[in-house]
């Protein structure tokens, strides 16, 4: 039987039947057990040579979007968003004295929630601790913005830091459709905001767009995309919106009948594609794009790709340091998550204790898996070790069966159209899967 067609990919929804996850890292954080890993936190901090990065997050925002699966609260109570700061303000301290002489901050990256929740000079404050308390030779500035509450003084300070890289929440532009999802922003909100980056020296915008979304049609996502290439947008991420209303609350407010189904979905990811090469962009994994000059791309090209918690990436640094509520750190040895409840957070870390309480130790075969992983979702192709490979036969046989991956020796590649089962060719490799898992649609 002929499958059916969409741009250059063929649907085959036997083989999307089972959720899997987007591997932002390996083993995932479904693994995390829970736990004081307060003495593992402090062991692999000790032990950081060369090169980092930090993740700030903050965990709050003006408005609660419906469809967001992020650890966010509402940025309506004054003392609140102080006494959080404060304890962001102690951990960044209490994180730095541990770190050796030859750590080296190269990129920083605030992300939420929303950052420019809290007020500018409390950003400006931040910055400013990051730069007295680590040893921060050329950074690269990255943050998540609201485009909603993105005012002339955000805009300053974001021009007298010297952030190189925004990522704007624009999910659709389709008025209708933003109401469903709880997130209406004018397109001049948006307009504004590039704008103001771009007379603000920001050299990489990135839109975040979303399909899958409840009265979301072809055309309408079509219409987005259009709009986000006039725009100018350097990168976009294209998610599948992922409704899991018994994990996440607040979804329940989304009507689940208006969703689009499965193959809707898939065509939708399929145009999406189609028509952001045609507007010159370079697709990067199986959910980015790129345009040419941009590092994304060039990271891309010359297989310097890799995978974090922030999805497809360019940094280099081995050592991702997160700070903040829930924010995940990524170390050779292992992931560390700090405690997710911000109020217990302020509690541990504004009394000077390491917050992490969740986590997993990584083992060599953990390593070994995970640089194959990787491998597939950011190059398309990855050597597989003789035992893996037997033990993946019957796995793979349906990919290979409908011309998805090949076999050159001891390479497993990704063939062209191949995209959109790349998170599930690559979970056949995955040692902790498991039928009873809870992830989101592969597309």
């Amino acid at each position: 039987m002929t499958p059916e067609r969409f741009g250059s990919w063929n649907y085959y929804p036997e083989l999307l039947a089972q959720p899997v996850p987007r591997y932002t890292s390996y083993p995932t954080a479904a693994e995390f057990r829970d736990d004081n890993f307060a003495a593992h936190q402090h062991e692999a901090l000790s032990a950081v040579r060369g090169d980092v990065s930090l993740y700030l997050h903050i965990p709050f925002c003006h408005e609660i979007c419906w469809y967001c699966g992020c650890n966010t609260g509402a940025a309506n109570r004054t003392a609140r968003l102080a006494a959080y700061l404060d304890a962001l303000h102690a951990e960044i301290v209490a994180v730095s004295r541990l770190l050796d002489k030859s750590v080296r901050i190269s990129r920083i990256a605030f992300g939420g929630g929303s950052p420019n929740a809290i007020a500018p000079t409390d950003f400006v404050r931040l910055v400013d601790a990051l730069l007295v308390n680590f040893r921060v030779p050329w950074p690269v500035f990255s943050i998540e913005l609201d485009p909603r509450s993105l005012t002339p003084a955000w805009l300053m300070a974001i021009r007298g830091i010297g952030v190189i890289r925004a990522s704007l929440g624009v999910q659709t532009f389709d008025p209708g459709v933003q109401a469903a999802i709880g997130r209406v922003q004018p397109r001049d909100d948006i307009a504004r905001a590039v704008d103001g980056l771009r007379q603000g020296g920001v050299e990489s915008i990135n839109f975040d767009l979303m399909y899958g979304l409840p009265g979301q049609d072809d055309a309408i996502l079509a219409a987005t995309l259009d709009e986000t290439v006039a725009m100018g947008a350097d990168r976009i991420a294209l998610f599948g919106y992922a409704h899991v209303p018994h994990m996440i609350a607040r979804q329940r407010r989304i009507d689940a009948t208006a969703l689009p189904d499965q193959r809707d979905r898939f065509r939708m990811a399929a145009q999406g594609h189609a028509q952001l090469e045609r507007s010159g962009y370079k697709p990067v994994g199986f959910d980015h794009f790129a345009k040419p000059g941009d590092g994304l791309a060039h990271a891309a090209t010359t297989g310097r790709l890799r995978r974090n918690f922030q999805g497809f990436t360019d940094d280099p640094a081995p050592v991702l340091i997160g700070l903040g509520a829930s924010s995940i750190s990524q170390f050779d040895t292992g992931f560390v998550q700090n405690e997710k409840n911000i109020g217990r957070y302020r509690m541990l870390a504004a009394s000077g204790h390491l917050p992490g309480r969740r986590g997993l130790a990584r083992s060599a075969e953990d390593h070994r898996r995970g640089s194959l992983i990787t491998s597939l979702l950011c190059r398309g192709w990855a050597t597989i070790d003789g035992d893996l490979a037997a033990g993946a036969t019957n796995r793979l046989a349906p990919f290979l069966a409908r011309g998805l991956i090949r076999r050159e020796a001891d390479r497993l590649i990704l063939e062209p159209g191949s995209e959109p089962y790349a998170r599930s060719i690559a979970a056949v490799f995955d040692a902790y899967r498991a039928g009873d898992r809870q992830f989101s649609s592969a597309v």
